[in-house]
């Protein structure tokens, strides 16, 4: 018996001689010279078999992806809570911080009120961790190779990574979300969805059109966003530029463009007085499709995201390439990444996982 490095609980090796000693066997389970538990139920007895579950879990290099505003549904994380403590609290810490019933909304709604930008983005980020924290109580703290997220589940991946704690990051996320929403009160902006182009064309349509590139999701879907009649008429110019179809989209407003420039401005001064830390594992940010690690990088890319383009294509191509990642964790509502990355890269192995349900099924 010793007590683990991670967690200072008494735990037993299981690659020692067993003790003729009755004793309570333990709900995590160590993996042998490792620093992390994995839970009982998914490794089931005999101790052959769990110490297989634990090779096989130490095998895989999993990215954690977090979705992005958009996402949200009403209902989401209610049966998380019911089934699993950790995620219960997160739902109750985060409406101790807040102030108001984050936890009320998400589950029983309104729609209309999920949606507002400045509810659907801390809605997102408490449910991605919440989904994590299910996926944790069922495996144990599997090793995590790397982690990125889509617009808002950027700061998401952080907080899993430990950029910084719950508290700090949903704290975050709702002044984003507020200056964000506040942004678009102030402009007339829309969005609309470039499909069967490449980025080049896109771009040369955003230049003519005098509106910019807001996402780069999967090959063939790219985001414009701006002033609302502009974007309207880069819809209606699509096909001169040999785009297949065009699509405005129902948004709140023109993210990702320099329309949120005031939000992008205020979000660099709050980050700017936030204690940041090294990410426990590399973190992919969205702007440059490149890890970072210092605090004044993730700060900046953090707050340049606001405005510019959000290369989700890229952030998948470096988890699988750079990091060498074989099987992704989508933790949030639906499975949007995972038909993206499916166009990214045919045959990669997605495990999506935002309800109870989910987490019940999941195996590594």
């Amino acid at each position: 018996m010793r007590n683990c490095a991670t967690t200072g609980r008494q735990i037993y090796d299981c690659d020692r001689p067993s003790l003729n000693i009755r004793r309570k066997k333990p709900d995590h389970l160590p993996c042998p010279g490792r620093h992390f538990l994995v839970n009982r139920s998914t490794a089931n007895t005999p101790k052959s078999n769990w110490c297989a579950a634990v090779s096989q879990i130490m095998s895989k290099k999993i990215a954690l992806i977090f979705p992005g505003q958009g996402a949200q549904a009403v209902g989401m994380g209610r049966d998380l809570a019911a089934a699993h403590p950790a995620a219960a609290d997160l739902f109750r810490q985060a409406d101790e911080i807040l102030g108001w019933p984050l936890s009320k909304i998400c589950w029983k709604g309104p729609e209309e009120e999920l949606t507002k930008t400045s509810v659907c983005q801390p809605a997102l980020y408490v449910h991605g961790l919440a989904a994590l924290a299910a996926v944790r109580e069922k495996l144990g703290d599997f090793p995590v190779a790397g982690t990125a997220g889509l617009s808002l589940g950027e700061f998401t991946a952080h907080s899993a990574a430990g950029t910084f704690d719950f508290a700090t990051g949903l704290k975050l996320v709702a002044r984003r979300g507020q200056f964000m929403q506040e942004a678009c009160e102030a402009t007339s902006g829309g969005m609309a969805a470039m499909i069967g182009a490449d980025e080049n064309i896109v771009r040369d349509l955003a230049a003519a059109t005098d509106v910019d590139v807001a996402n780069i999701n999967s090959p063939g879907q790219i985001v414009i966003s701006g002033e609302a009649g502009k974007v309207s008429l880069a819809v209606g110019m699509a096909k001169d530029y040999g785009i297949r179809k065009a699509v405005e989209l129902k948004v709140a407003g023109a993210f990702h463009s320099r329309l949120m420039q005031p939000a992008y401005e205020r979000l660099g001064e709050v980050l700017v007085e936030t204690t940041l830390h090294e990410p426990r594992f590399p973190v992919v940010c969205n702007v440059d499709a490149k890890v970072v690690r210092s605090a004044d990088d993730i700060r900046r890319t953090l707050a340049d995201q606001v405005t510019d383009s959000v290369r989700w294509a890229d952030c998948v191509t470096t988890l699988l390439d750079d990091i060498g990642c074989d099987t992704f964790l989508e933790l949030g509502p639906g499975t949007t990444l995972a038909g993206m990355i499916a166009r990214i890269r045919k045959g990669t192995v997605v495990h999506s996982v935002g309800t109870a349900e989910d987490a019940a099924k999941i195996a590594l």
